[in-house]
C-alpha cells in the first residue's frame, strides 16, 4: 500500500498500459504470470546447472527490471519478485527440503551508485512469495564479487574470461549457515540470464564453498536469434 500511495503522489503511470497512479497495474501484472519455463543460453556454459526464467528480456518485462535496476523504482521489487518465485517454483517442486535462494552479487561501487541491490531485493521477495506458498525459503547473500569489468558489450567468451575467479564465498558465514542445510536446495538468483557465465561463476563458487547448486532462477532471460 505505501508503495502504491508513493506511486500516486509521485505521478507513477503503468509500464505496460499507461494507467495513471501505479507503476504496474493488476492487469499487466499478471500478463507477465505463467511463462516460467527451462531457458538455456547459447551456446551453453559447461555444467551450467538448470536455469528457469520467468520470461524474455523483452517488451514489458524489460522496461520493469530496467526501471527496477536503473531508475530506482524500488516498488517493482515486489511484482519482479513474485516472478522470480514462479521461476524458482517451476525448479523446485518439492516444498520439505529447506531452500535456499542466493542472489547473484553486483560490485560495490555498482551498488553505491544505483543506491540499492536490486537483485537482493527481489530474491527477499520471492523467499517471502514461496514461503507463503509453503516452502521453507530463505535469501542469503553469500557471494561477494571481485574486481571485474562492465559485462555491457561483452560477448559469451569475454563474459566468461571476465568473471571467471571473481566470486568468493565468506568462509565464516557458509561454515555458520551450512550446519542446517545439510539436504538443502540451493538456487542461484538473478534478473536476466544473458550468457550464463555469471550464472555459473556463481554457481562454481557455492560449490567451491560445499554448498551444490540445484538450479538457477531469473527473472527474464535474452533470446539468442541466429544473424
Amino acid at each position: 500500500m505505501l508503495a502504491s500511495l508513493l506511486d500516486l503522489l509521485t505521478g507513477a503511470a503503468c509500464s505496460g498500459c499507461q494507467a495513471p497512479g501505479v507503476i504496474l497495474c493488476p492487469a499487466c501484472r499478471e500478463s507477465l504470470r505463467g511463462q516460467a519455463r527451462v531457458t538455456w543460453p547459447t551456446p551453453r556454459p559447461p555444467g551450467l546447472a538448470v536455469p528457469w526464467a520467468a520470461g524474455e528480456y523483452a517488451g514489458l518485462l524489460r522496461a520493469l527490471v530496467l526501471g527496477h535496476k536503473e531508475r530506482s523504482q524500488f516498488s517493482l521489487s515486489g511484482p519482479l519478485g513474485l516472478l522470480l518465485a514462479d521461476a524458482v517454483e517451476g525448479l523446485v517442486t518439492d516444498r520439505r527440503p529447506p531452500l535456499v535462494l542466493v542472489p547473484v552479487p553486483s560490485r560495490r561501487r555498482t551498488t553505491r551508485a544505483r543506491g540499492h541491490d536490486p537483485t537482493g531485493a527481489m530474491t527477499r521477495e520471492a523467499a517471502r512469495v514461496l514461503t507463503t506458498r509453503g516452502y521453507a525459503a530463505t535469501a542469503h547473500r553469500l557471494l561477494r564479487v571481485g574486481a571485474v569489468l562492465d559485462q555491457s558489450g561483452l560477448d559469451s567468451r569475454a563474459r566468461t574470461a571476465n568473471l571467471s575467479g571473481s566470486m568468493n564465498c565468506p568462509s565464516t558465514a557458509v561454515a555458520a549457515l551450512a550446519r542446517g542445510w545439510v539436504s538443502a536446495t540451493v538456487v542461484v538468483c538473478d534478473d536476466v540470464l544473458t550468457t550464463g557465465a555469471t550464472a555459473r561463476e556463481a554457481q562454481r563458487a557455492l560449490a567451491a564453498s560445499g554448498l551444490p547448486v540445484a538450479g538457477i532462477a531469473v527473472v527474464a532471460a535474452t533470446r539468442k536469434r541466429a544473424p
